[in-house]
């Protein structure tokens, strides 16, 4: 089938990259791996993939939102003076697991 038509996307460079280099390990290009992506698309009538929101188990979401907290300031974290006091504490068993 001939090729006439063009298609221009825009990614960052380390996602390029990292997709040049994938694709490449089976032996495709991006252009290979679009042209897929397109023709799966419409063999399914749609997405060829589930879409979802990525779930975590309760102690990674407890993290991630004291780590949001923490960036907007409603909780203040902890400062350490250096590598050794930050392992005393460690150690100490003071931190939360």
């Amino acid at each position: 089938m001939a090729r006439n038509a063009n298609l221009y996307i825009r990614t960052d460079a380390e996602t390029k990259i990292g997709a040049e280099q994938l694709f490449a390990s089976f032996g495709i290009t991006i252009t290979d791996a679009v042209n897929m992506f397109l023709r799966q698309s419409l063999l399914v009538g749609g997405l060829p993939f589930e879409l979802r929101q990525p779930r975590y188990n309760a102690k990674t979401e407890a993290a991630m939102q004291e780590a949001r907290d923490i960036m907007s300031g409603k909780i203040k974290s902890k400062i350490y003076t250096s590598v050794a006091e930050m392992n005393a504490d460690i150690d100490a068993g003071d931190l939360e697991e």
